[in-house]
């Protein structure tokens, strides 16, 4: 008997999976995505601050008009009223930052060890509204709340009491009603990251409360503070609007002292002289920045 033998084919290979792109292709690609947000930055910021370097250090000659590059404007924004405006500039930024960065933390602990989470949500869907409300309407708030006139300066007496809201000490508290949120929005995710074992093992070790707080957490969160008043330096430094509608020039400030010599309130041709104070305050903000990141990237290794 004869039987037919049949052929069994060899199974066919698989086809070949496509390449993944190589290392140097992802990183093009990501050039390529990134272009745009690029360009965007060099015409946004990088013109104007171009134009900011060439006028600080340019100075015109007031009979022939011609413009020579010098450093007497950078030098004449470091005397006199330009000088202490600086300083006062400086001297409210950090008051009302420290003020905030501790009112804020304490706020921030409640919220986050509170049992109920809609006040969680609402303090800070609040915080986040309050933290950009600033400019012309705040100053009108105060100002009609706690004014020469305001609502409860004449129903507390607070006149009597010398109670002055176009002060030193009445812009701070204006600016702690937009900082104060700010640092609670800040703040919370840091506390947040603090973990329950690290409270229990201080407890099980025989650890109060405040030496809890003392060796464990505060040292934990000594970046996050420190960023966080870092940046509400920066915010408090670069605001303007407020304080223009509310003190004018009874507070000396740097942002009003810019405004006043561009529009020639003091000085006619002082324009290069406002151009030689903003290059002051982006040099605060750049030392700002560059104290703000490492603390950041610092706090993020430990929280994570």
């Amino acid at each position: 008997m004869t039987s037919d033998l049949t052929a069994v084919s060899p199974p066919r290979r698989a086809a070949a999976a496509p390449a993944a792109p190589s290392g140097r292709r992802r990183r093009g690609a990501g050039g390529l995505a990134v272009a745009p947000l690029l360009v965007f930055v060099a015409l946004a910021f990088g013109i104007p601050a171009l134009a900011m370097l060439d006028g600080a250090f340019t100075v015109k000659d007031p009979v022939t008009g011609a413009g020579s590059y010098s450093t007497a404007n950078l030098s004449a924004s470091l005397q006199g009223a330009y000088l202490t405006a600086l300083l006062g500039s400086v001297k409210l930024s950090a008051v009302s930052a420290v003020i905030a960065t501790v009112l804020g933390l304490l706020l921030a602990q409640a919220v986050v060890t509170s049992r109920f989470r809609a006040l969680r949500e609402a303090v800070l869907t609040a915080s986040g509204v309050l933290a950009n409300f600033g400019g012309v309407p705040l100053a009108f708030a105060f100002v009609a709340t706690l004014g020469n006139s305001g609502v409860l300066t004449r129903h507390l007496g607070l006149a009597d009491k010398g109670w002055d809201l176009y002060s030193f000490t009445g812009l701070t508290l204006t600016y702690l009603y937009f900082l104060i949120p700010l640092m609670v929005l800040t703040i919370t995710p840091a506390l947040d990251g603090l973990r329950t074992q690290w409270r229990e093992a201080a407890q099980n070790n025989g650890a109060t409360h405040t030496q809890y707080w003392r060796h464990v957490a505060l040292p934990v969160l000594t970046p996050s503070l420190l960023g966080g008043f870092v940046l509400l330096f920066g915010s408090a430094f670069a605001a303007y609007a407020t304080a223009a509608a509310m003190v004018g020039s009874s507070v000396p400030l740097v942002t009003l002292q810019i405004a006043d010599a561009i529009s020639g309130n003091v000085l006619v041709g002082q324009e290069n002289v406002a151009l030689a104070l903003s290059l002051d305050m982006v040099l605060v903000a750049a030392l700002v920045m560059a104290v703000y990141l490492p603390l950041q990237r610092r706090s993020a290794r430990w929280l994570a």
